[in-house]
This record gives structure tokens, C-alpha cells and sequence, in this order.
């Protein structure tokens, strides 16, 4: 009988994370406990790691699935197994996908982290913290109108929203302060999910707490009727949400099933927020391991390109070697086949469907200037067959194919994997970003557009050129860009799979997260409030007398 992996994680056998925490050098003064298996650490003298940073990577996601915080996690326990001092370095699932449709983020099979119910429900209580964070700024905005409106705020021009960790379609637009004056000053408002709050995106980003107070000062919460920027610290607001926030920069500390260390901290949903996990537990990682494997959200399309233009961009963080995980029943769906047929030898499906892993992999090596090596994540029904029109593809562009399966074998199954990374890891590269500095705010979209995702350029709606052409005049041209673009599809469609050719992308609006550091441009249908599906994951979730939990995965 195949357990679950929530069986699997139970049957696991955990060490206390002192012990997995000591193994690497970190010392028990420097822990703060979470129970038995689960800490803060302490954050100090973080710069000139020599560690290799390995990001894992993957194609244009399917329903079928990839696999890649698996991989991730895999492959970390994969370099231990062949004597290299690894830590992962993760983001933190968030509660909307978890009872929605895509289940937890904690690995699979025999690649997890643990404890894993944990994770992926309170955890440490950090994206709590971020909500209330963003929450009590709200208020604070609210209050300040009630109380008199000193600032002159204007109440249409109020860009900060509300944020839940829940999807909720039902929140995305809301009138609020209704019942008469003592109860706020009506105005229209709405809710985004906690992941794309810029409070996350600063905790991120943020390399320590004085940085935290900083950014959180600088974010623009709206507008005067003269159009002048009202900010988080013209309302007095970054102390008390840094306040609450002072644990939650910390980075958590957890292991694989295998003990291997693994960070995981901030960061998902690379489709509407910059979907990395923080800085902080990266470079916490890179100081106490030789090879850090981090992840970044969806495909190469989408999170590596912000891990590489935003996180390191603005922390000199250089990844080594690139991951790009695929697998045979995600390109047969990239080809045109049902999700009820994928266990049917189709080698010509996967031929059709290799364009989409071909793009992805010319973004790694050629516009990331990275060595990479493709991870076939292997299932059962693959066959001999189906895996040689894969790696005969990928020859062309000089990168190796490695069968990884972790899901069934652990560390085991990802050594042969690690040994790829270890041989690209020491090549040199020349890594570069998408755009520079310098660029309009048009030209980077322009360029991401053009150069990642294979379209012929932009449409700006009236709206969005005008607040392109508002950001650049308050000083803000400089900062990268945060593409909110479907994950299904390089375009704004989420209907064309594969590699789609001729296609603009629609800019629907833009907005400036100026405590962050980048703006952010909303492309086609894309919301910051996810809905759930017909079948909610909530509806299979249980938890016995005893406390012990059944249904996720």
C-alpha cells in the first residue's frame, strides 16, 4: 500500500533540531524554540558565504504537477548523501492553497520537511505577524480620516488593502465603514491574500531589523488630492509594525526526513507576489553550509526571474547553477494531452511539449547566463521512451538530464542529481539580469516581455501608462519590476500552454510598492485574492480525538 505523505511524514522518525541545528554549527544560544522540532535563528555576520547557491527551477506548472520544492528538498539530502554539508533554503506554505486546491508546500514521498502539519498550517505564526502587520496599518490609515485627515489623504486614492492567508473571492471588493459617522468614513476597499501583502515582500527582502523599519517607512499608501505620496511613516506607523514583526524576520529552522537542516521563511506565490523566501535564510544557510539549494516560485518564467532581477538584484546574491525540474506527464499536458491520459506511452506528445521545457531552459542558460541541469521529477508511468525524446532535445543546448526520485527514494534517489550540480557549480558563469537599472519602466517590461517570455512586446492600458509615467516622475524609475502574470502560460493567457509565439502582454495597471523596492504590473486576469475551486482541499482535512491530522498533502 502507497502512504500519503502525511503517513510518510508521520512515520518519520525526528531528531530534536538542537542536534540537526549542531550538525552544521549552529549553536544552541543561537536557537529560539518552537517545541521540539522547530526554531528561530538568530541572524549575525552574514556576508562573504563561500557557499554554492544552487536555485531549482521549473517548467510553465500543469495539473499534473512538477515536483520542484520535492527536487529542492531531495537534492539537499541528495549532497549530504555524497558528502557535501547541505541546507535547504524554502518558502513558507501559505494557508489559501493548503485548504484550496494545490495542497501543502513541504515536499512529497520521501522528500519532505517536518514537522510537516506544522508547516504547512501556523507554523511559526510569521504570516500572522505580516497580517497583522499590514492589518494595523490599515486601521491606522482609516483612524487618521476619522480623527480629522490631517494628511489630506484622499479616500478614493487609498491604495493599501486589507490581507487574510486565505483564498476568499469574496473579499476582493468591499465598501466598508458604513452604519454612520461614528463607525469610519465609508469608501471602497478590498482584500489581497497575505502573500501579496509588500509587508511580505519586505520581511523578504529586509536584511535586518533596522532595514525592516526602514522599508516599512517608505511604503505609499495613497495619495492627497494633489497627488502627493502619503506614506507609512508620514502616519507614524513603521515602529508598531516592526514591533510586530520582530520575531517574524527571524528565519525557522526545521530538517528533511532525512535530518538534513532546512530553512524555510516568507515567500510564496511567485505568479502576483516576487515569490522568494527570505534573504535572511538564504545567506543564514550559505553561512553555515557549503551548498545552499533554494527555490523560487512556478517556472523560470516567472519566480527565477524575480529571484534573479529583485532578490538578487538588491541583496548580491549569485546563484551557481540552476535546476530545472519537468516532468514526462507535465509535457505531455504542454503537448495536448488529457490529464485522464497520461499513462499512456505518447512520445509524440512529449515532443510537442518540449518547446515549453526548451524556453525555459534557453531563459537559465542564455538571459540568466547560468549552467543548468534538467531534473526529471520520475513517475511510474514514464517509460524508456518518453525519457530519451527529453534528454535527445536538451542535448542541444549542452545540459545533461538526470532522472530524480526522491519522491520514492530520498536522498537516494537525488545523488546522482547532486553530483550534476556539484560538476556545474564549479564551472564559471556569466550571470546577468533581464534589464538594468538604468531602463524605463516600459523598457524592463519590455524586455521581460520580449527576452523571457518569447511575446513581441507590451500593450499598456491608459491607466497604466499613466501611473508608469506618475512612478518615474515621484523618483521611482530605477526599481525592478514585479510581473502578476498567470502561471499556466509564458502569455497572459492561462490557455496557451506550450511556447507560445506572436502574443503581446496586456498591462492592466501598475502599482509602486516603494517600501519594497520594485513595482509591481498587473497583467491579464490575474487577482491578488485567489478563489477556491468547486472542491475545496478543506473538505478532505481532519484531525482525529488525539490531535493528529489527516488529509493534507
Amino acid at each position: 500500500m502507497t502512504l500519503s505523505d502525511i503517513e510518510i511524514a508521520h512515520k518519520s522518525e525526528k531528531l530534536p533540531i538542537e542536534e540537526v541545528a549542531k550538525e552544521v554549527g549552529i549553536e544552541k544560544s543561537e536557537l529560539e524554540l518552537y517545541g521540539n522540532y522547530k526554531a528561530k535563528v538568530a541572524v549575525d555576520n552574514l556576508e562573504n558565504s563561500k557557499a554554492k547557491l544552487i536555485l531549482v527551477t521549473a517548467i510553465t506548472p500543469t495539473p499534473a504537477g512538477e515536483g520542484k520544492t520535492t527536487t529542492s528538498v531531495g537534492l539537499s539530502d541528495g549532497l549530504r548523501k555524497i558528502g557535501k554539508k547541505a541546507i535547504s533554503a524554502l518558502r513558507e506554505p501559505s494557508l489559501g492553497p493548503v485548504f484550496g486546491v494545490k495542497g501543502g508546500a513541504a515536499g512529497g514521498g520521501y522528500a519532505q520537511v517536518v514537522p510537516m502539519e506544522d508547516i504547512n498550517l501556523h507554523f511559526t505564526g510569521d504570516f500572522h505577524a505580516i497580517g497583522a502587520a499590514n492589518n494595523l496599518l490599515a486601521a491606522l490609515i482609516d483612524n487618521h480620516i476619522q480623527q480629522g485627515n490631517k494628511l489630506g489623504i484622499d479616500n478614493r486614492r487609498i491604495t493599501w488593502k486589507r490581507v487574510v492567508d486565505m483564498n476568499d473571492r469574496q473579499l476582493r471588493h468591499i465598501v466598508n465603514g458604513l452604519g454612520g459617522k461614528a463607525q469610519g468614513v465609508p469608501r471602497e476597499d478590498g482584500f489581497d491574500i497575505t502573500v501579496a501583502s509588500e509587508v511580505m515582500a519586505i520581511l523578504c527582502l529586509a536584511n535586518d531589523i533596522h532595514d525592516l523599519k526602514e522599508k516599512l517607512k517608505r511604503i505609499i499608501i495613497g495619495y492627497t488630492r494633489d497627488n502627493d505620496p502619503i506614506t507609512a511613516g508620514d502616519l507614524k506607523a513603521d515602529g508598531a509594525m516592526a514591533a510586530l514583526l520582530k520575531d517574524a524576520i527571524k528565519p525557522n529552522l526545521v530538517q528533511t526526513l532525512e535530518h538534513t537542516p532546512a530553512f524555510i521563511h516568507g515567500g510564496p506565490f511567485a505568479n502576483i507576489a516576487h515569490g522568494c523566501n527570505s534573504v535572511l535564510a538564504t545567506k543564514t544557510a550559505m553561512k553555515y553550509a557549503d551548498y545552499v539549494v533554494t527555490e523560487a516560485g512556478f517556472g523560470a518564467d516567472l519566480g527565477a526571474e524575480k529571484f534573479i532581477d529583485i532578490k538578487c538584484r538588491k541583496s548580491g546574491l549569485k546563484p551557481d547553477a540552476a535546476v530545472l525540474v519537468a516532468t514526462v506527464r507535465a509535457l505531455k499536458m504542454h503537448g495536448g494531452v488529457e490529464k485522464k491520459d497520461l499513462g499512456t506511452e505518447n512520445v509524440d506528445a512529449v515532443v510537442k511539449g518540449m518547446p515549453n521545457l526548451e524556453k525555459h531552459l534557453e531563459n537559465i542558460q542564455n538571459v540568466y547566463g547560468l549552467p543548468a541541469v534538467v531534473a526529471i521529477n520520475k513517475f511510474p508511468t514514464d517509460t524508456d521512451a518518453e525519457l530519451k525524446a527529453v534528454e535527445d532535445a536538451c542535448q542541444k543546448y549542452g545540459a545533461n538530464v538526470v532522472l530524480s526520485d526522491v519522491w520514492a527514494n530520498g536522498g537516494d534517489g537525488g545523488a546522482e542529481l547532486a553530483k550534476e550540480v556539484v560538476r556545474l557549480a564549479e564551472q564559471p558563469n556569466h550571470f546577468q539580469f533581464v534589464y538594468d537599472d538604468e531602463d524605463s519602466l516600459e523598457q524592463k517590461l519590455e524586455k521581460i516581455v520580449t527576452k523571457v517570455y518569447g511575446g513581441k512586446g507590451i500593450e499598456l492600458t491608459p491607466a497604466a501608462r499613466k501611473e508608469l509615467k506618475h512612478i518615474e516622475e515621484m523618483g521611482y524609475g530605477h526599481l525592478p519590476i514585479c510581473m502578476a502574470k498567470t502561471q499556466y502560460s509564458f502569455s497572459d493567457d492561462a490557455k496557451k500552454v506550450g511556447r507560445p509565439e506572436g502574443f503581446t502582454i496586456t498591462i492592466k495597471d501598475v502599482k509602486i510598492s516603494a517600501g519594497a523596492g520594485f513595482v509591481v504590473a498587473l497583467t491579464g486576469a490575474i487577482m491578488t485574492m485567489p478563489g477556491l475551486p468547486k472542491v475545496p482541499a478543506a473538505e478532505n482535512i481532519q484531525v482525529d480525538d488525539n490531535g493528529v491530522i489527516s488529509g493534507l498533502f
